[in-house]
């Protein structure tokens, strides 16, 4: 039995290195020279309240937790904070799209119960001398939330729902720039 296993575990490895795995860290759209990252605030083609701001702190905060890159974040005024320090690399983002559509229904009163709001954007990463390292013409995420019968906290939870929406998009967006396939 213990044999008859042992033969299973091998071919499922030996299957799995075939099929284009890899380690994580492995293989990356960065290069290796790329210390210094800037990411100026998002643009926004939709009318959502702050969702580029959202999307780009969650960015941000992804990088800073889970790389050793130096980031560099937009001021308000064009100029980066760190100061006298040169980008290697520039990732912008630019919000697309964003809706809410109602998700589901009270029976008995006939009114939303939830939402689900879904975001596109625009991503391009492009190295000092104007190379486009990474590129994604169309990143989707979305959340669900729950609505709720008092307006006010309606408008709030769809506040909480777009930074629970940014914290996944920028943890995926990470992940995609510096882990994806080529």
């Amino acid at each position: 039995m213990a044999k008859v296993l042992s033969c299973v575990l091998l071919a499922l490895t030996m299957g799995a290195t075939g099929c284009g795995y890899h380690q994580v860290g492995a293989a990356s759209h960065v290069p290796a020279n790329v210390r210094t990252l800037a990411v100026p605030v998002f643009q926004s083609k939709v009318q959502g309240f702050r969702t580029e701001a959202a999307f780009t702190q969650a960015v941000v905060r992804e990088l800073n937790s889970r790389t050793r890159y130096q980031v560099l974040t937009s001021s308000g005024d064009g100029t980066f904070e760190g100061a006298g320090t040169t980008a290697d690399a520039t990732l912008r983002g630019t919000i697309l799209t964003e809706t809410v559509a109602p998700l589901t229904y009270d029976a008995s009163s006939g009114q939303t119960s939830s939402y689900l709001v879904t975001v596109t954007a625009q991503v391009v990463l492009t190295a000092h001398d104007g190379t486009v390292l990474y590129k994604n013409d169309a990143f989707g995420w979305r959340e669900q939330y729950q609505s709720t019968q008092d307006l006010s906290g309606s408008i709030q939870e769809d506040s909480a729902a777009v930074r629970r929406l940014a914290h996944s998009f920028g943890e995926a967006l990470v992940s995609d720039m510096l882990e994806s396939f080529k």
